[in-house]
């Protein structure tokens, strides 16, 4: 893939964008580079490197608000963020481990692609937590959407729109987030020698009680569920989970070891040193494990879940030559999508990357990338072939 232009301000991408309409050249946008191997290849394409659109614009830690430029290195927020004692509560997954890439993830990155982790399920997306958006729609026009307060509700809410879009419909160069503060204290319930089903009761009964789990999975035959807050908070929390699930006597995990644990299940890392496929599959909870038994009887797959139960990573052979049928067949059909996260060249190619939407749906995408990229130049057949 060759550079098309290494863009260092809004107005440069602008330019850029404008060039490359006028000359029919497709675009592949790039910052960090750490989610390269996620969607449908291109090779008619060209880079447009915004990693030089850097930097935090904005941050007021009273407000809980941050703006930053798209490039951005989530390293450099999450510094900023800590020496005030806040976070990004939607827990971004880095991808790096499980891609195996290097780079540097960054802010764009994560909007761009809605990334969020084990948090979802109770403090919601990345999408939730965006104020505000700046980008250039693929006629080079510089759109700006949203605020940098919580309150504001002006317009048509692109931002939306774009969180997710995985840049084929505009190049973001600058974002603004709610942030929240960093909990006091924070640890880890773990029940061993536990099925799935086990494991999808144990969430759906501790996140139906008052005491705010917001983490929840199983991986290797433990279910894990997280609790957070001020010190005297968890232990009243913990106390309290225990005695509910006392029969199955589950252990507490703190410090070094918790952190690790949930870096992990953010991150995959079960499956990082695999040569294996892996899917992202979103489905009802209580609907997991009957799916993962499935899926089992067709082919030797291994299975994390996460977010409650909600999500099913799985990790399948790259000889299965039939899995996208297997895997997308046993969803509940309208209630659940398969997603191809890691795979190869070849097999992604040959399957849609993204759960092939209802033609209806498909239509509206087609008609939103028709108005703000009419040339197609955007992150061409990324998404869609």
């Amino acid at each position: 893939m060759t550079a098309f232009a290494a863009p260092t301000t809004e107005m440069a991408v602008s330019d850029a964008v404008r060039a490359a309409n006028a000359q029919h050249t497709a675009l592949r946008i790039i910052a960090g580079g750490t989610r390269g191997g996620i969607g449908r290849p291109s090779f008619d394409v060209e880079r447009l490197d915004i990693s030089g659109v850097t930097g935090i614009t904005r941050y007021e830690p009273g407000a809980l608000t941050l703006e930053a430029k798209a490039g951005t290195p989530i390293a450099e927020i999450e510094a900023a963020l800590d020496a005030e004692n806040q976070m990004l509560a939607f827990e971004p997954m880095d991808h790096r481990a499980v891609m195996g890439t290097q780079g540097t993830p960054t802010i764009g990155g994560v909007v761009a692609c809605n990334v969020s982790g084990p948090r979802r399920f109770i403090s919601g997306a990345c999408r939730d937590f965006l104020l505000g958006v700046r980008f250039v729609d693929g006629q080079g026009r510089v759109i700006k959407n949203g605020g940098r307060v919580m309150k504001n509700v002006t317009g048509l809410d692109l931002t939306k729109l774009v969180c997710g879009s995985f840049g084929t419909l505009g190049v973001l160069t600058q974002v603004a987030l709610k942030v929240l503060p960093r909990p006091e204290r924070s640890a880890t319930l773990q029940f061993q020698d536990v099925t799935e089903a086990e494991a999808v009761g144990i969430f759906c009964k501790a996140v139906s009680t008052p005491f705010e789990v917001n983490g929840a999975a199983w991986q290797n035959g433990t279910a894990m569920l997280r609790v957070e807050g001020l010190d005297t908070q968890v232990s009243y929390r913990l106390g309290a989970l225990q005695k509910r699930f006392q029969g199955a006597h589950p252990s507490v995990l703190e410090g070094e070891a918790h952190r690790d644990l949930w870096t992990g299940i953010r991150d995959i890392c079960a499956f990082a040193q695999t040569e294996d496929t892996i899917w992202k599959v979103s489905l009802r909870p209580t609907a997991a494990p009957a799916f993962i038994a499935a899926v089992q009887a067709r082919f030797n797959a291994s299975a994390v879940l996460d977010q409650g139960g909600g999500v099913v990573w799985l990790a399948v052979p790259s000889a299965v030559s039939d899995q996208a049928a297997v895997v997308r067949g046993l969803v509940p059909a309208g209630n659940g999508h398969a997603t191809l996260i890691r795979g190869s060249t070849d097999l992604r190619l040959a399957v849609p990357v993204f759960h092939p939407q209802h033609p209806r749906l498909a239509q509206i995408a087609a008609g939103l990338r028709a108005q703000f990229d009419p040339n197609g130049i955007l992150n061409p057949g990324l998404m869609a072939a």
